[in-house]
């Protein structure tokens, strides 16, 4: 039972929908108080407004997490009001365009990695003088995609953000190991989310590259089917908490069996 979250200070980038919804009101559940950043702002006051009437505490930022002053200003904000940040999920992300290398812009290219990765590292950065005190979690939604799998053909960029933020992270985690820091990477699979809506498919020239391969039904082993965003909120509970103490520097994957296919 993770029962020592209470009036911890959350950041949760891409809070709107999906994982980072999903986590923010598992973590308010238990005490958290979370800031919940995005660009959505009429989903983020949904999340708020249901994590309120649950009876917790949540403050939203319109947030563009690519870019360091609108998202220096969200984390700077938190911690005026709470005085602290104890845990950040770095989440938010896209899908990008999924195209062949032969026809993926250099724009196509560059907003996946900095909307992925860039801001990955803006947040950390500017979440940790705020945790260096105290010590805290931090913990960066990646994927299977890059570090486990590579068989979705078109998706060089997302899956090349996706490997960068365990490679960041595992220099963080030394980096800030110091500082009682701990930073672990979650690997999720298929999840029922809506990061598809920000995909944009070549799928004709897609269909020029792509290798055709044969798996068993179902895309996931445990379950026959996506993952749910509240079990990967399970797992950012978990590393939220003490009961974590001794993990960093850790790609942990959750994918029901679905990469090792």
């Amino acid at each position: 039972m993770i029962n020592d979250l209470m009036d911890e200070v959350a950041v949760i980038t891409g809070a709107a929908s999906g994982i980072g919804r999903a986590s923010a009101i598992s973590l308010a559940a238990l005490g958290v108080k979370v800031s919940l950043l995005d660009l959505e702002i009429n989903q983020l006051m949904e999340v708020q407004k249901e994590i309120s009437h649950a009876g917790g505490e949540a403050i939203i930022f319109e947030t563009n997490v690519s870019d360091p002053i609108s998202l220096k200003n969200a984390i700077e904000q938190t911690a005026e009001k709470w005085k602290k940040i104890d845990i950040a999920l770095v989440n938010a992300g896209i899908n990008g365009r999924v195209a062949p290398i032969e026809t993926l812009t250099p724009l196509d290219w560059d907003t996946t990695i900095e909307t992925n990765l860039r801001s990955t590292f803006l947040t950390v950065r500017y979440c940790i003088p705020y945790m260096k005190e105290n010590g805290g979690s931090i913990i960066i939604t990646s994927s299977i995609n890059g570090n486990r799998i590579y068989k979705n053909f078109g998706m060089s960029a997302y899956s090349t953000s996706k490997a960068g933020q365990v490679a960041f992270g595992k220099m963080a985690a030394l980096e800030l190991a110091q500082y009682k820091i701990r930073v672990n990477m979650i690997c999720p699979g298929a999840i029922s989310t809506n990061i598809d809506a920000s995909t944009i498919s070549d799928q004709e020239k897609l269909n020029e590259i792509t290798i055709p391969v044969e798996y068993p039904k179902g895309n996931q082993p445990l379950a026959q089917k996506s993952g749910e965003p509240e079990q990967v909120a399970d797992l950012v509970c978990f590393l939220s908490s003490k009961a974590s103490s001794h993990i960093t520097g850790t790609e942990i994957y959750i994918d029901g069996a679905e990469s090792l296919l």
